[in-house]
């Protein structure tokens, strides 16, 4: 229940760092043209074409990044960008003395760009254009100078050093980005349930608590709390009461939307997060849960474990208007589930 919610905050976490070094990229090609324009030799390049293009592509750069129009950070907003790039390069360059340019190598930059936020195939589609530019930024204006194997076997040596700088990075970009969400992933994740820990459900919880405050709507969390994980640790083992919470899991679980987000707490503790859910609906995806580990039981070495489990409920905002305050609130009522008998539901609508 909780990997699409965790996938989701992970690639808006890598996507808000990638959107940074991007715009820091940007911001280093339009320095280095202005460099060139403020300091290249007079009248050896058209200075007012150069012109024209920082002053639109400064306005793109501000415009595009800075102004919000996109609520959230895309691939597809950073492929727009790296295409704009290449478009301004390649603008550039032509009125710079083309293949000859000092600029030819801000290629690179978009090259870079891609290769660490858009992936491989993106990145080849990227190469394409660019040797697309490439041959348009060629002195040779026949189509039999371009067919030729000397055309070809110079632009091949010009344009070897982009291949294998997007080969490079590419690969590079892709170990670092698989490493860092597999190491995210586990700080985030309980080893035991594969539920999220008490770190990855602040980081989910908080974003989704914030959408409720900002429209208005309902949110409630439940505190489940196993009664007998004890007696079964004492009696039988520890990896029975493993085997047991894992057991638990699979029970809440099932009575769980997609949407909801289900977490370890503690030792016997699981909270879960419900979206855009009054207290009456709270407390019956509650009794759905308390119902379906009181009847079930699990096999342990040829012998039936039966358990059950006390839950408390809180809503937001009749019991709490921050996230800790509705936690607090929850596990209160849990503990007055469990003092009034344990296998109960406490809530506000519904005291046992």
């Amino acid at each position: 229940m909780h990997d699409s919610a965790v996938s989701t905050s992970l690639e808006q976490e890598e996507l808000r760092g990638i959107s940074r070094t991007v715009a820091e990229i940007e911001w280093l090609l339009l320095i280095l043209v202005l460099l060139y324009h403020v300091f290249g030799v007079a009248g050896a390049y058209d200075r007012a074409a150069v012109a024209c293009a920082l002053f639109f592509y400064a306005a793109f750069v501000m415009g595009f990044r800075y102004t919000n129009f996109f609520r959230a950070e895309s691939r597809w907003k950073i492929a727009v960008e790296t295409w704009v790039m290449t478009v301004f390069v390649t603008w550039s360059l032509w009125h710079t003395g083309k293949l000859d340019s000092p600029l030819i190598n801000c290629y690179l930059l978009v090259i870079i760009t891609s290769s660490l936020s858009l992936g491989k195939l993106t990145t080849l589609c990227e190469l394409a254009l660019i040797g697309a530019c490439f041959v348009l930024l060629g002195n040779e204006t026949s189509p039999d100078e371009i067919l030729s194997l000397q055309f070809a076997g110079g632009l091949f040596s010009r344009f070897a050093p982009f291949v294998l700088v997007a080969y490079v990075t590419t690969m590079f970009s892709s170990d670092i980005r698989f490493g860092l969400n597999k190491a995210k992933l586990m700080s985030e994740t309980d080893d035991l349930t594969n539920t999220l820990n008490r770190r990855g459900f602040a980081i989910v919880a908080d974003r989704l608590f914030g959408q409720a405050i900002r429209y208005g709507r309902s949110v409630s969390v439940l505190a489940v709390d196993c009664d007998n994980l004890k007696d079964v640790n004492d009696a039988i083992g520890h990896e029975a009461g493993d085997r047991l919470l894992k057991f638990i899991v699979r029970g809440i679980q099932g009575q769980l939307r997609s949407t909801d987000v289900l977490a370890r707490y503690g030792g016997d503790e699981f909270i879960v997060l419900l979206p855009e859910t009054p207290a009456a609906g709270a407390l019956d995806v509650a009794e759905r849960i308390r119902d379906a580990v009181a009847s079930s039981t699990l096999r342990v070495d040829g012998r039936d474990v039966a358990t059950t489990v006390s839950i408390g409920a809180a809503t937001y905002p009749e019991e709490g208007r921050t996230l800790d305050a509705l936690l607090a609130n929850a596990d209160r009522a849990m503990y007055q589930a469990k003092l009034a008998g344990r296998n109960r539901v406490h809530g506000r609508e519904k005291p046992e």
